[in-house]
């Protein structure tokens, strides 16, 4: 066996499917192509979404909404997610992404009053809702706006 006796395994290389061969290739004449019409022709088709010049749905549909460019994306943290924290300590962006509370500071950090805060701490955020303010005040720790 040497490299002059290689050959690929039976079934496995196809031939090429010669079209417009003359009738005893069987693909000969208007070769696979049908009879005239747009689509025999070369280079020819319809652009997707064309309707036959009926107006086309994406132009029957209306427009709704638009994307602002000022938008402000904030990461939200809750205030049961803050109690996990040891009483005492000063909460920020960075403490939070450390122990996994968001995933990135975007625009900045807002905490919001959902849950319940036991402890006294520190937190330093850039938005607070104002149930989260009373909350937080009310169990004796301080806020700081960033």
């Amino acid at each position: 066996m040497d490299l002059s006796n290689l050959s690929p395994a039976p079934g496995s290389v196809k031939q090429r499917k010669r079209i417009g061969r003359g009738p005893g290739s069987g693909n000969g004449k208007t070769a696979g192509k049908g009879h005239k019409g747009q689509k025999a022709r070369s280079g020819g088709s319809v652009k997707p979404g064309f309707e036959g010049g009926q107006m086309p749905l994406q132009r029957r549909l209306p427009k709704r909404g638009f994307t602002s460019l000022n938008k402000k994306v904030y990461a939200l943290v809750n205030l049961r997610d803050i109690d996990t924290f040891e009483a005492g300590s000063v909460i920020d962006p960075k403490a939070l992404m450390t122990s996994g509370f968001i995933k990135c500071i975007g625009d900045g950090v807002k905490i919001l009053g959902d849950g319940d805060l036991t402890k006294a701490v520190t937190i330093k955020a850039h938005k607070f809702s104002q149930s989260a303010l009373d909350k937080i005040v009310a169990a004796g720790g301080t806020t700081e706006v960033l």
